[in-house]
């Protein structure tokens, strides 16, 4: 069963600014709760009870939101402003821990997964989640990524989570080719190739890797051993295609619905579905989306 998931969290956000000048990006708030911790909740849920997170200097900020706050909530308890105390205080499971690990400079998404090789061994898979995509999984019996993580216990197969995109869309995603037939929601399909934002007609599929990842511990060597690639950068993706020539690497289509919130469009968007069906907001913000739609 996998255990720990990394979060690589330690760019500049640059797609953000100016609202990720001062603050992390991933410290940006849909509704009421920073996108990081979205992120960790659905790791939660899915069993995780490792979370490493792959930060840098300057982002301090989501390591103090995870960490206990002493005297905030000694001056909660004083008010007796419970339900606020209880929010600060269940923001991680008691049985759910947090590593930090450094990135000491930019070379990329898959030299940012290397560097939590010290904390997870090279025969101990694990989940990779990228902060800047929320999953909403609002009426699903099972978040996507725990049948991601029940697909690789079956078959031990490395998985990828993909979704459908329109034509018009694929030259903007890394891009997946198939063994056999397109897999229906919440199963998997042997991954033959990928390739990165393919013109249309040159796309494999419209199937789009959008963020979560199940990969063994034998990433890691194959990581280090992986020259810079697109950018200059060592790309994840090249280390993946290197794992898949020796074992499997399978997609798997979720059921569920992303929302890239590293630019403002997607971000205005999960704010908009995450509100609509928040427990406590959600009724007050519909109305408030009706009375702003009849004003048209």
């Amino acid at each position: 069963m996998i255990r720990k998931a990394v979060l690589p969290v330690a760019g500049l956000g640059t797609r953000c600014l100016p609202a990720s000048k001062a603050i992390p990006k991933e410290m940006i708030t849909i509704v009421d709760k920073p996108v990081i911790q979205y992120v960790v909740e659905e790791a939660v849920k899915a069993g995780i009870k490792e979370i490493v997170l792959v930060t840098h200097s300057s982002k301090s900020a989501i390591e103090n939101h995870f960490d206990k706050h002493f005297e905030l909530e000694a001056t909660l308890e004083a008010k007796g402003k419970q339900e606020l105390l209880d929010e600060l205080r269940n923001i991680i499971p008691d049985d759910v821990s947090i590593i930090s690990v450094r990135q000491p400079e930019p070379l990329g998404l898959g030299h940012a997964i290397l560097c939590a090789r010290p904390v997870i061994r090279d025969d101990e898979p694990f989940a990779v989640l990228l902060p800047d995509v929320l999953v909403d999984d609002a009426g699903l019996r099972r978040n996507d990524l725990a049948g991601m993580i029940e697909a690789f216990d079956a078959k031990g197969e490395a998985q990828i989570m993909v979704e459908n995109v329109p034509e018009d869309m694929v030259h903007k995603y890394g891009i997946v080719a198939l063994q056999g037939e397109t897999p229906a929601p919440g199963k998997s399909a042997p991954i033959t190739g990928m390739v990165e934002k393919p013109p249309v007609e040159e796309a494999p599929s419209t199937l789009a890797v959008i963020g979560r990842y199940l990969l063994p511990g034998a990433i890691f060597p194959l990581l280090a051993e992986t020259p810079p690639g697109a950018g200059n950068e060592i790309q994840l993706t090249d280390a993946i295609d290197t794992l898949r020539k020796d074992s499997n690497v399978a997609a798997y289509r979720m059921q569920g619905a992303t929302y890239d919130c590293g630019h403002q469009l997607g971000y205005l968007e999960a704010t908009l579905v995450f509100a609509k069906h928040h427990p406590k907001f959600g009724k007050g913000f519909n109305e408030l989306l009706q009375r702003y739609a009849n004003e048209g």
